[in-house]
């Protein structure tokens, strides 16, 4: 450990914006100041010796001065005095004014006040020279008997760090706090007493454990988990041990702490795959994540029941509690709601399927919900029907309520369902249908409008279908021809009180075939709002005729299938010449000056060719819109659900543990102590992550070693010489970094000084070090990241000569980059969701390609590999060759932020086969950084494969 590093256990946040006090000023408040300048001043000594300054000066004047007094404030102030202090001389000996600090320390034992005994004994487990605590340890003794609980437990703690660290002063430790054990009543102490055994005599711990597993639940939450971790590490060592205490742990699991609780289950798993101790477990973390209040905690604990599914033996058990899983629904948060929906789809079965629907659609009329866990809802109820056919009859109706639903998003996402549900189960068109109609009117969203009148044009099959379609349209209509009609209301020869609406759907259909509209028409109470017009001609007259096209394409469908279906010419002549009609009148109102915006050359061409097929009837063109159409849905259906079957198969296999007839069988109780170490101990490793220091593997390439990531900061003929080790963990960044003094003088005052750019934070400053000539040390720095972009710490390294009367010297370091990659990982999303991301995204970065790779589909791998995204266009989409490729790309980092990509590149086939590709990628992100630091990534990685 360096210097630097060998300071204190106490933090203190040090303001280095004052000028240091001179040493005679603070030796004069020392001796002769009252208590108050006395508690300054050795502050500001505390502060000096914190930022690298000796002052052996002071040390017999606190001594002498500050010691003896009996403030509480001062006794405090002396106990970081002393952790920080040089203690010994340059030759390592004690310093002889120690034995005066440790007999103040006897006292301070003896003391009748129980908290100056208690932060003294703190104090002690952070000394580490074996003759200033010799002296002190009968005192130490003596404090385990002391009235206060206080004292007791921080007595247990001295002893057990000082056992830790110089056994010879205190042998029988285990044997004296097991007696302490055994009798003391505190909780705390309990539990401070019996963590000291676990680690310094397991056998004690144990023999302790098995007079009292009984009453384990009686004890307190802090002693309950000291004991979860106990049985853990003994049954991890010792697996015959397991019979033993899996009884306890079960009884663990009905504890009043959470805390007591999760430690409980995750231990069971470990300990045991028995289905009914996975049952528990999982029973445990359902009820965990329905009583907490807290969002992570629920987060937490659905990872955890996530990673038991992963098991293919766990998975049948939680198929089980899928409807205790979706009591978790109940959480007003969306992330949680999400995990929840994505693990019940995927536990579900054919056992437990129908009970999943019921409940879900209850969820939907229950709750208060947000349009974005409808639309969750809508897409797990879609997939749960595909691949559960029987239950798409129960679901459908439900669903098809959503379509006259203001929120746009969820009812699209129905929209699309129903069009699967009405091409691959034919025993259902006759319901979808006449639910599409009941609905129909009352649907408020043009997207929708189109999608309903399509479906409803494609799959209408029945002469009465055909007829109610009819109607319906006339209905959404209005009165026509609408252009005279809207000029006779603005004129005000149409009264409001007698102004013509659409009254209740009457299906009266003439001898003819021909409707008697007249009895739809009604007269209705004064209309003020303009918005109170139908629906249809409410979008034709804000100037959306898009939607009036597909009405074209839908009239011009159903107009052929009802020729088809009728003999008598009369009404097969009514009928078109009815769908004619509206054709027409809705062209004259799109040239009219009555709509907000006039109709497209394109719609008018859509809407023309729909009359001019109606008016020729040729089978080719009766081929085309009656039979093309849905073949083409077809094909991308089964596309899709090819695609989806593919992607469920690699995960399987990912799952599913393969064992080679070979392999060796290993009995339990044939297999030796150290060979039961293939799982990692969870309790290292946890705390190994929440120090920072995750092992993670590494890449079988020898290259992919710690010297990869080494940046050196200043060249070989600098006096001082730096390089950085970048350790990335998630938020953090530690930076490693070697200094070494390369002159034949002592550098004093040697600062690495840091700042950064970009959305990274220096935690704190590093402290200065002195350097021997040619001497080295470690400097450590942390960078806290807020966002994902590229960063740039850069900074210098300021040192004095000692004896040298020139200023200070400074070497500048070279610039740290910090790689956006480590925080970007790939991720999957929906079309739709693609497309409204795109469309809200306000930072576009339009990056040319410029390489010397030849082949498409070798570029777009590069890239994918460079910028850690997932390519979200299917192979087949990609697969073959025709010059061109155009590809999504999405990812999300650690941070919750999206990033698209848009990849449109070609091949110029005219400049020969050894051409590069050329081309765009445009990337998409809500924050300009992002967008601009994968910009930047790419380009850089194109430069690499040109050079």
């Amino acid at each position: 450990m360096t210097a630097a590093e060998n300071v204190c256990y106490t933090l203190i946040n040090v303001p280095m914006d004052s000028e240091p006090p001179s040493e005679i000023s603070l030796k004069n408040d020392l001796e002769k100041g009252d208590v108050k300048s006395k508690t300054e001043a050795l502050k500001k000594v505390i502060i000096m010796i914190l930022n690298g300054e000796k002052l052996p000066g002071l040390l017999m004047t606190i001594i002498r001065f500050v010691l003896p007094l009996q403030d509480h404030t001062i006794k405090k102030l002396l106990l970081v005095f002393w952790e920080i202090v040089p203690k010994t001389t340059p030759d390592g000996r004690l310093l002889h004014e120690m034995i005066l600090v440790c007999d103040a320390y006897r006292k301070d034992l003896q003391h009748p006040n129980e908290f100056i005994r208690g932060s003294t004994l703190r104090f002690l487990c952070k000394l580490k020279e074996a003759e200033l605590l010799e002296p002190l340890m009968p005192a130490i003794r003596a404090c385990l008997e002391h009235r206060h609980s206080y004292v007791r437990r921080n007595a247990v703690l001295a002893i057990y760090t000082i056992y830790r660290n110089f056994e010879h002063l205190i042998p029988d430790a285990p044997e004296l706090i097991h007696d302490f054990l055994v009798n003391e009543k505190d909780a705390s102490c309990k539990r401070n007493a019996f963590m000291m055994l676990i680690h310094a005599d397991q056998d004690r711990a144990l023999d302790y454990l098995s007079t009292c597993i009984d009453q384990v639940q009686t004890f307190g939450d802090i002693l309950q988990l000291v004991i979860v971790e106990l049985i853990y590490k003994v049954c991890h060592a010792n697996p015959s041990e397991r019979a033993r205490f899996i009884r306890c742990i079960y009884n663990l699991l009905q504890s009043s702490s959470p805390a007591v609780k999760y430690e409980a289950a995750g231990t069971l798993v470990t300990l045991s795959s028995a289905p009914t101790a996975i049952k528990a477990a999982a029973q445990c973390y359902i009820d965990l994540i329905i009583k907490e209040s807290d969002n992570n905690v629920k987060l937490i604990v659905l990872d955890r029941l996530i990673e038991l599914k992963e098991h293919p033996a766990h998975e049948r058990v939680l198929q089980d509690l899928v409807m205790d899983i979706l009591r978790v629904l109940s959480t007003p948060d969306l992330e949680v709601r999400k995990k929840t929906l994505q693990l019940a789809l995927d536990l579900v079965s054919s056992r437990n399927v129908e009970e999943k629907e019921v409940i879900k659609t209850n969820n939907v009329s229950e709750h208060e919900d947000t349009d974005k866990y409808r639309q969750l809802l809508v897409r797990t109820l879609h997939s749960c029907s595909v691949r559960f056919p029987d239950m798409a009859a129960n679901v459908i109706p439900v669903l098809m309520e959503f379509l006259s639903d203001s929120n746009e998003a969820a009812a699209a996402d129905v929209l699309e369902f129903v069009r699967e549900a009405i091409q691959r189960f034919d025993n259902l068109r006759m319901l979808i249908v006449e639910k599409m109609l009941e609905v129909f009117h009352a649907i408020k969203s043009v997207k929708i409008y189109r999608g309903a009148l399509w479906i409803l044009g494609e799959y209408c099959s029945t002469k009465e279908d055909i007829q109610s379609v009819m109607t319906e349209v006339r209905r959404s209509l209005g009165e026509i021809p609408i252009v005279e009609s809207e000029i006779k209301k603005e004129a005000g020869e149409l009264k409001p009180e007698e102004e013509i609406t659409v009254g209740p759907v009457q299906k009266l259909v003439t001898e003819m075939g021909t409707y008697a509209t007249q009895s739809a028409l009604s007269s209705s109470r004064p209309t003020k709002k303009e918005e109170e017009r139908p629906p249809l001609r409410g979008f034709l007259l804000d100037g959306d005729f898009f939607v009036a096209a597909s009405l074209a394409t839908t009239l011009t469908k159903v107009a052929l299938r009802y020729v088809a279906l009728v003999q008598e010419k009369k009404k097969q002549n009514s009928f078109v010449a009815e769908a004619m009609l509206l054709m027409a009148t809705i062209l004259h109102l799109g040239k009219s000056s009555l709509p907000k915006k006039p109709i497209t050359d394109d719609d008018v061409d859509r809407i023309s060719l729909c009359l001019k097929v109606l008016s020729e009837c040729s089978p080719l063109m009766n081929d085309i819109f009656n039979k093309e159409c849905r073949q083409s849905l077809s094909h991308m259906l089964s596309a899709k659900l090819e695609e989806e079957k593919l992607s469920q198969k690699k995960e399987s296999e990912k799952r599913n543990v393969t064992v080679q007839p070979d392999d060796p069988i290993s009995f339990m109780q044939l297999t030796a102590k150290n060979e039961m170490n293939c799982k990692e101990d969870q309790f290292q490793l946890s705390l190994l992550a929440a120090m920072g220091n995750t092992q993670r593997k590494e890449a079988a390439d020898p290259l992919a070693s710690k010297l990869n990531k080494v940046t050196q900061l200043t060249g070989f003929s600098d006096p001082v010489y730096a390089e950085a080790y970048v350790h990335v963990n998630q938020y953090d960044i530690v930076l490693d970094v070697l200094v070494v003094n390369q002159t034949s003088d002592t550098l004093q005052n040697c600062t690495l000084e840091l700042a950064t750019l970009g959305d990274l934070k220096l935690v704190e400053k590093p402290s200065p070090l002195t350097l021997a000539p040619h001497d080295f040390a470690n400097i450590k720095a942390n960078v806290k990241v807020a966002s994902t972009e590229n960063g740039i710490i850069f900074g210098n390294i300021v040192y004095d000569v000692s004896g040298a009367a020139s200023d200070r010297n400074c070497v500048v370091l070279s610039d740290i980059h910090i790689d956006i990659m480590d925080y970007i990982q790939p991720a999957t999303c929906t079309d739709a969701e693609f497309r409204q991301m795109w469309a809200e995204f306000e930072w576009e970065n339009k990056v040319t390609v410029n390489t010397n790779i030849v082949d498409l589909n070798d570029y777009l791998q590069h890239i994918l590999k460079s910028t850690n995204m997932k390519c979200l266009t299917p192979e087949k989409a990609l697969s073959g060759y025709c010059g061109f490729m155009a590809a999504n790309l999405y990812a999300r980092s650690i941070f919750g932020e999206d990033a698209l990509a848009n990849v449109s590149i070609e091949k110029p086939i005219q400049q020969g086969p050894e051409a590069p590709v050329t081309g765009h990628i445009r990337i998409r992100a809500k924050s300009q950084g992002m967008a601009l630091s994968l910009g930047d990534k790419i380009n850089l990685s194109q430069k690499k494969t040109s050079i």
